[in-house]
Order: structure tokens, then sequence, then C-alpha cells
């Protein structure tokens, strides 16, 4: 609508303008601006009419008209000015809403006309007549799109979509743009100037669909030229480029600009690559627009494409001319001696390119002997050539492979081996075209087997299927190793390289036994890891199992069992797949059985018990026995007597294995010793020729003697085999294992003091005391198993030396400072059984200063034990100061004291020990010094309260429950509570009375003894404590 205030003279000056400026362009590129300017020049000559020059006095309905036509007349400048000035392209896009808008105003001005001829009178029918036609033509005119603008502008619009487009459909899109734009097709200039008058319209441009179609528009032409060059052409004329043939310009496709491989023509009679134009025509059909022939812009009825059978003859025989002179010149390239990088890099360009787009030519190719020329490069110049022409090489090879001769050919010179060199090459490239090599090979079973043949091949191929960096190169590989699997001859390479599938869903499945059997045999000889012993225990024990029970199975099983055994942690995994039964009836009840059957069955066994499990509760009869029964044990050892060696050896570990089970020692053990000369069978293997044999028999021994020591000393005299355990110790020919044993058994025996005088001998101390601190410094803070028991068995030897000391004794103790070595196992990080012995030695040696110090008589003699006894203490001070635990003097150096030896802290901290029975061996040390409670024992006692072990132990007694320990720790509690100091700062402890109620309550005979004794001692304090406090009151 127009203002009110709008005047009908600005009006008509409006108007004017607007037909000045519609009228001062000579010339219009478009139709519809042209028809627009046309009816304005009409509209002038009638608006110049007298009767219209004093418009003020027009009538209303005249003057409404006229601001109607103004305003409408300046919308549509605007409109047409687009079409004047913006660039073609621009209008194109716009097109539709462009004839939209003309269409619009050019409707209003018509009604604005016919206004003005109702309101004319009849006396000027001349101007009504004009007015009325100009109306009358307005309202009829249609401002069309054309059908290629239409079609053109569904195209661009989709481009403004972002989507890919081929070759083909950018080169249909290019030409008809320059239909629509009015220009030849081959003005490549005059495109690219059209792109960037539209790329300077859309500087202000918001449209994102406008940008991207200029995108679009911009990357067709960079990659498009109307004129077909020669590089354009899939030709390789890089060298001797006179011989080539020039195909003729009809051999080109209009849309892709290169020789057409399957021409067809369509029914605009004009030919082009067959893909090329279904690519055109499915782009059209998607836009929703009529397919057309890109050359002539043709609407066509038929999508319909027929065979060019001439043009394709033609083109076919100049394909070949021109391919028997590429590999002519391939093999003269690839025949010189001295060769540039640069010219076999072509000469493996054009022969991919000949294998990928002729496959009718790989005959020519193939026969000129470019395949093998090609091999014998990667043999002969792999390294010297690089990676690049080493793809380059693998990529040609991998494009010829599609040809059965081709392929033949490449095995036979060995490519495998080449492309498997490559799978470490060092671009991603190579690699790719090794792999892609492989697998096209790996179609074929025979080809399989040769590629697993080679060595490394597995290895890489899995490898790579595992970098998960590449995926896409893992995947091919894994594809490779797939297909290799199915072929029988690769199943044992590939179990090598840790690819068990194949090989257990072959042992597992319902195959045939001679199938089983050899999948058996090859995992007996295979060396595996740890994890694939589990991974096939797993899966196929049972199988194994299985095939136990087959003669012709039943020796590749038990070396595949035994393969499978020899991981601890597969111990469970087979006894719960029922392995036991059978093999002990192979190893002691089937009498015709084979040696090496039993040798084998008797190892797997042995594995099995090595490790505590389940196959103590695993029964191996029909009767229910255990491997641990009486009859099973006997049986082991008669079968010790009568088996060859390796048996023999076999079952030494089996009892050694069944003896060291927490579930089955005690048991195993009493069956050895109750055997008719079980004990004396195994001393005959102490020293025997083979080192396996004296190990597990020593290790035996030791067991043996642990829990019947007194039995074994009788055998070990009776047998005279008491010098052989020194003497092994003594040997530097046996193994540290030996030895160990060896001295855990002569400390394990019960030995007289005659013995301990005449076989270990004092000099034999020394050595002890050497060998002590080399083990170690050999351990380092690291506790292995025959470093620690070799330190136990040490200790032990020591201990016999400190259970009766006499004055010869006692100088050996002091020599060699017995009680400072035990003090220094309390804090080295041992075993606890090397901490447990220690304290025990502290025990008897500080028992022993005990003994020693006691008076004959009272008062206690003023000289001290310590001066009594001269060898122990040395002389005499002129002022003696006496020991508080033993009331009399003692030298830092007695080795008899534990307070002078530095000794009661380290055994202090032992009572924080994890171990129960080191906390007992240390209260026992401790309690020594508390055992006379004659003269002196107050001092003692405040001793170990300012030691503060007397408030470690009773830290310790809260804290454990009933049992040894706690009635040790209450004995030395009731002691030192006899004395008034501790009692009395301890008698508010109220966690310490509760302990001692509950040890009242609940505790053993003695400890409720010893409870008792301390809750009355404490009673008797507060009591004291209660009626010093009442005295001291003031009376009422």
């Amino acid at each position: 609508m127009t203002s009110p205030s709008y005047t009908a003279a600005a009006a008509a000056e409006s108007i004017h303008r607007s037909l000045a400026e519609l009228s001062s362009s000579s010339s219009d590129s478009f139709d519809n601006s042209r028809r627009f300017t046309a009816f304005a020049s009409r509209l002038h000559l009638l608006l110049n009419h007298h009767y219209f020059l004093d418009s003020d006095s027009l009538s209303p309905a005249l003057q409404t008209a006229l601001k109607g036509i103004a305003s409408d007349l300046s919308k549509a400048v605007l409109t047409v000015s687009v079409y004047r000035k913006r660039s073609k392209i621009f209008v194109l896009i716009n097109c539709k809403s462009l004839s939209a808008s003309l269409q619009q105003h050019s409707s209003a001005i018509a009604s604005w006309l016919a206004l003005i001829e109702s309101s004319l009178s009849d006396n000027l029918p001349d101007l009504r007549k004009k007015t009325s036609d100009l109306s009358r033509d307005m309202k009829l005119s249609h401002f069309a799109v054309t059908e290629n603008e239409e079609r053109l502008h569904r195209t661009l619009q989709k481009e403004g979509e972002g989507r890919q487009t081929s070759k083909a459909v950018q080169s249909a899109i290019i030409m008809d743009l320059a239909r629509c734009l009015g220009i030849d097709s081959c003005n490549y200039e005059e495109l690219i100037n059209q792109v960037k008058l539209f790329k300077t319209d859309l500087a202000n441009s918001n449209s994102v669909s406008e940008r991207r179609i200029l995108v679009s528009l911009e990357k067709i032409l960079g990659s498009w030229s109307a004129v077909p060059g020669m590089l354009t052409l899939k030709v390789d004329r890089d060298f001797e480029e006179d011989a080539h043939i020039l195909p003729f310009k009809n051999f080109l496709c209009p849309l892709t600009k290169e020789v057409m491989k399957e021409p067809v023509v369509l029914e605009s009679s004009q030919t082009y690559e067959r893909s090329a134009i279904e690519y055109w025509f499915e782009r059209c059909l998607e836009d929703g627009r009529d397919p057309t022939c890109p050359v002539t812009g043709e609407v066509l009825k038929s999508l319909e494409l027929k065979p060019n059978i001439g043009l394709a003859g033609a083109i076919e025989e100049w394909v070949n001319r021109n391919v028997e002179i590429e590999v002519k010149c391939a093999v003269e390239q690839l025949s010189k001696e001295s060769m540039e990088a640069e010219g076999v890099e072509r000469v493996l360009d054009v022969v991919y390119k000949i294998s990928e787009e002729h496959p009718s030519n790989w005959f020519r190719v193939r026969n000129a002997g470019l395949v093998v020329m090609i091999v014998n490069l990667l043999r002969n110049s792999s390294k010297s050539i690089g990676t690049v022409l080493r793809s380059k090489a693998l990529m040609a090879l991998l494009s010829m492979a599609k040809d059965e001769e081709s392929k033949k050919i490449m095995l036979e010179e060995g490519i495998t081996r080449f492309a498997i060199h490559s799978l470490i090459g060092s671009s991603e490239k190579e690699r790719e075209y090794a792999v892609k090599l492989l697998l096209e090979f790996s179609s074929n079973e025979a080809c399989c087997t040769t590629i697993a043949s080679e060595k490394g091949a597995l290895v890489l191929l899995s490898s790579m299927a595992g970098n998960l960096e590449h995926p896409a190169l893992a995947n091919v590989a894994e594809q490779v190793l797939t297909r290799m699997e199915v072929a029988e001859d690769s199943v044992q390479n590939l179990a090598a390289a840790g690819r068990f599938e194949p090989l257990l869903s072959r042992l597992r499945g319902a195959g045939p036994d001679d199938i089983k059997i050899e999948m058996a045999s090859i995992i007996g000889r295979m060396t595996l890891t740890n994890n694939s012993k589990e991974q096939i225990a797993q899966q196929c024990a049972q199988t194994l199992v299985e095939l136990l029970s087959k003669p012709e199975g039943r020796m590749p099983s038990l070396l595949a069992l035994n393969n499978l055994s020899g991981l601890d942690d597969n111990a469970t995994i087979l006894v719960e797949s029922a392995v036991l039964p059978a093999l002990v009836a192979i190893l002691l009840q089937n009498q015709g059985a084979l040696q090496e059957w039993k040798e084998f069955a008797a190892s797997i066994i042995a594995n099995i018990v090595s490790k505590p499990g389940h196959w103590e509760l695993a029964s191996i009869d029909n009767k229910g026995n255990s491997m641990q029964s009486e009859s099973v044990v006997f049986s082991l050892v008669v079968l010790l007597l009568v088996t060859s060696p390796q048996c023999q050896a076999s079952v030494l570990r089996i009892l050694y294995g069944m003896a060291s089970s927490p579930q089955a020692a005690e048991s195993v053990a009493m069956h050895i010793k109750s055997s008719e000369d079980g004990i004396k069978t195994i001393f005959h293997f102490l020293d025997y020729p083979d080192v396996e044999h004296r190990i597990y028999a020593f290790k035996l021994t030791r067991i043996l003697t642990e829990r019947f020591a007194q039995d074994l000393a009788q055998e070990v005299k009776h047998s005279d085999k008491l010098l052989l355990f020194k003497e092994k110790l003594l040997d530097n020919q046996s193994t540290e294992s030996e030895k160990s044993d060896a001295a855990c058994v002569l400390a394990n025996l019960p030995l007289s003091e005659d013995e301990v005088k005449t076989v270990l001998e004092a000099s034999f101390v020394k050595w002890i005391v050497m060998n002590l601190k080399k083990q170690q410094r050999i351990s380092n803070g690291r506790t292995s198993w025959p470093t620690s028991s070799m330190e136990e068995g040490l200790l032990g030897l020591l201990l016999h030396f400190t259970r009766s000391l006499d004055q010869d004794t006692i100088s050996v103790v002091k020599e060699h400072q017995l009680m400072t070595i035990f003090c220094e196992q309390l804090s080295f990080p041992a075993k606890p059984r090397v901490k447990q012995l220690a304290a025990v030695g502290l025990t008897n040696l500080s028992e022993a200063g005990r003994m020693l110090a006691a008076p004959d008589s009272e008062p206690p003699a003023p000289k001290g034990f310590c001066a009594a006894l001269v060898f122990m203490c040395g002389r005499a001070s002129p002022e003696p100061s006496n020991c508080p635990i033993h009331n009399a003097p003692c030298e830092y150096n007695s080795q008899l004291c534990l307070l002078k030896s530095n000794c009661i802290r380290p055994l202090v901290d032992l009572l924080h020990d994890e171990d129960a029975n080191v906390q007992i061996a240390a209260i026992e040390a401790l309690s020594t010094l508390v055992l006379d409670t004659s003269h002196g024992y107050k001092g003692a006692v405040d001793e170990l309260e300012k030691q503060d072990v007397i408030a470690a132990v009773i830290e310790l007694f809260t804290e454990i429950r009933p049992g040894v320990l706690q009635e040790r720790a209450l004995w030395m509690i009731e002691r030192a509570l006899r004395v008034d100091s501790p009692a009395h700062r301890h008698s508010l402890n109220q966690s310490l009375v509760r302990a001692l109620v509950e040890a009242l309550k609940h505790g053993t005979a003695n400890a409720k003894r010893h409870a008792q004794d301390a809750l009355t001692n404490l009673k008797e304090i507060s009591g004291v404590s209660a009626k010093a406090s009442s005295q001291s009151r003031p009376q009422r």
C-alpha cells in the first residue's frame, strides 16, 4: 500500500525515474528482463499523454493507480537490475525467484492500469484503448524459466547440498552451464570468467547454498578442461613418444576426455563411455530432471545405450598397437645394465596401467617376460631401489596376479619371499601392497602352504594383524591368516606363530582320530609359551586324555600332556580332565606298557603333583584311592628299584611333590617310612651318579627328617650316611640344592654331643659361619629357595653347638660370635623359618649364660660368673659393673648375654612378625631373661621394662587368640607383674585386664593359671594403692 502523504506528483516522478532506469540499458541477456523492459517502454508512452501531465488534478482513483504503479514498478526495477548487473550464474541459480518477482509486479501493474482505464472519460477513446491493451498484455504475460535453465537450476541447487560428483557428471554440468550462459563449452576462459563474476556477487552474501555452489564450480573447472589435452589421455608417452600412435578425436568420451573402453550411442547420435553417461543419467534422475544428452542438451525420450561396435573395434586396435609399443619399451628399459630410478618407475607405472585398464593384454606383458623382470628387480635390487619403487613393483605384480598364468610365474620365481620381506617395509604403501599380494596368493591352498613355509611369514602377518594403529592393513593380514587356516599343511606353522585355533579345532572336533593324533604330535613337539600351554589345556585336555585309551594315540598324547603339564597352572585343569587315573594305570598297573610310556606318564604326574592343589582329592581308580594312598606310595617305592633311570628320576619327583603338599605330606611321609626298605631305597639315590636323582633324593630325605628325625637318624647311622651329608656340603662339585638339603638334613637329625664333636667338629663352625655370611651376600635382600634353605640348614647346624655347652664349646661360641650371627639373622629379610631358628639359637645361648651366671651360694660371689669364667668374659675390671640381667659383670663380647650383645631390640621387633612360630621363638628367647626369680630378679625386670620388652609383650598379648603364643606371652607377663614397678605401671591398663579375663575364661589350662596369677598380682597392687589412698584422706 502507498502512504497517504505520498502525492500523485511524487508518484508520477517516481514512475518516470523507474522507466528511465529501465530504458537506460540497450541490451538484456535474459528474455524475461527484455520482455519487462518492452512493457516499460509502452507504459512510458502511455503516461506521457498530456492527460497525465497535471497529476494532482486527476481524480482520486487515477491518483491511487499512479501511486500503485510507482510502487510496483520501483520493485520491478530492482529485479531487472539483478538480471542486468549480477553474473549470469547468479541469475541462473535464482532464476525461479526472479521470474516469479517479475510475474508478480507485472500482474500488479496490469491491475493498476485496469483501474486507470475504468476511470478515464469516454472522450479519450484512444488513450483508453492503449491503456486497456497494455493492461491485458501485462496481465497475460508469462515470465517463464526455460527448460535448460530449469534443469541447470535443479542441478546447481543439488550441488549446493555438497554432494560428491564424478568427472563425467562434472563435464555434463559444464556443458549445461555453457549452454544456458549462451557460450561455447570449449570457451574455457569465458567459463572461468563467469565463475569469477559469480564469486564477486557472493562477496557480501550469507547464503550457505550459494557458497557451496561456488566451491563446487571452482572445483569442477579446476580439474576439467573443455579441450582434451594429451595429459588427459591415459597413455604413457614419457619415453619413446614418437613411437606412439595418437588417438583420433572420436576415440575420446566428451565427458571423461579419455579414450573410451565401452563406447555407446544415444538416440541423439552422440557417443559416450558407458559408465560416464550412466552416471549422468543417475544424477539427472536424482535431481528430478529429465535426462538429457550432455553435448546437445536434447531431452532424451529413451535411455537406451547401443554399443558402438565399429568404434570399439577401432579403439581396441589402437590400444593393442600402443600396448605393444609400451611393452617393448618397458622390456628395453629393464634390460639395461644400469637402470635409472626414474626410468624404472615409468616402466612400473606402465605395467600397472596396462594390467588395470587392458586385461586382454595381460598375455603381452607376461609373454614379454616383464613379470619375471619385476620379480628379479625385487630380488637383485630391493635395497638399492628404495621403498617407493618396491611399492610400485608390488603394486604392478598385484595387478598382474589377477592373471592365473602370471601368478604361477610369480610363485615359481619366489615372489612370496619378497612380499614377506616387504611386510616390514619402511613405508605403509609397501606394506599394504605386500600383504594384499599375499592375500591374492592365499586363495589357493598350495599357495598358503608356500607362504606358511617361508621363514618369519606367519610371525610378521600375526604382528600386522594385531596392529590396531593401521586397521586396514590389520584386516587384510587377518584375512590372509584366516585363509591359511584352511590348509592342513599350514596348521603347524600357524601354531608356531601363536595361532592355535586351526590346530585346536581339529583336535577337539569330531574329525577322525588320525587327525587328532597328528595334532597331538604337533603339540608334543612344539616349544610353547605359558599362555599357549594354558590355552591348549583349557580347550583340549579332555581330548588328549581320551587319546590315552587308544594305543596308536597314547604316545602322541603323552608327549602333548607332558608339554602342557610343564605349566604349574595347568595342574588343576589336567586333574579335572581325569588324567591321573589313566597315567597311574600306565605307570603302575599296565604290565604291557612300553617303558617310554611309563617314563612320560611319570614325568606328567611329577609335574602335576609339584604344585599343591586338586590332585590331593582326585581319585585315581574306581576304589577311591588317591595319589597319597598307601598302595600308590608303596608301588612308587617298589618301582624305584625296577624301572629305567629316567623313570626313577620322575618317580623321585613324584614322591617329593606329594611329600611337599600340606594336605598329603604327613600321610606320604608315613607311607614311605613304613614301606619295606622305603627310607633305604631313598638313601640309595643320595650318591647316585645322575644329578637329578641325587637332588630329589636329598629333598625327600630333608622332608622325612623334618617329620621322623629319630627314625631317620637310626637309618643314617646304620647305612653310614652321616659323613656323606657333611662331605656333600664341603664338595664344590655338588649343586646348591644338594648342599642346602644336606645342611638341613644334618640340622634336623638329633646328634649326640659326641657326634657333634666328632662328625661336625668344632672346626666345622668356622666353615658354617663363613658360608652363612656368604649366603647373606648372595641373597642381598632377595629370598630364593636354595638360598633360604641353605641358611636354614646352616643355622640348624649351629644350633647343634648351642644345645649343650661345655668349656670347649663356649670357646667356639665366643670365637665365632655365634650370638651376633644369630642376631643378624633376625633383622635380615629372610624366610620365617630362618628367623625362627636364629631366635632358638639366641634362646639356647641366653639359657646357657643364665645357667653359668647362677651363683653356687648366697650371697653371690663378688667376682661374678664372668670373672669366674675367664675364658668367657676375660679379665675382671678393677671396678666391675654388674649386668642387670645376670646380676654379675658381663663383657660386651661375652656372646652369652642378650643385653650386652644387643639382641633384645631385634627380638622385640620380631613380636610384630606375621608368622606365629617366629613370634613364639622370640617370646621364648626373651623369657630366658626372667627365668630366675632369685637375687637380682627385680633388676632384670626393670631393665626389660626400660627396653620396652614388657610393653611390647603386653601389646602382643592383647591382640592374639588363645594358643601357644598366648600361653608363652602370659607366662612372661605374669613373671613381670610380680615386680611392683611394672605392676603399678600396668595396673590401670584396661586392655590388659580384659585380655587377662578372656584368657582366664577361654585359654588353655596353663594360660588360665598364668592369667589368674597375673590378675592376682594386679589386684594386690590395686589393693595396696587403695589402702594407701584411704589412709591419706582426712577424717570427717
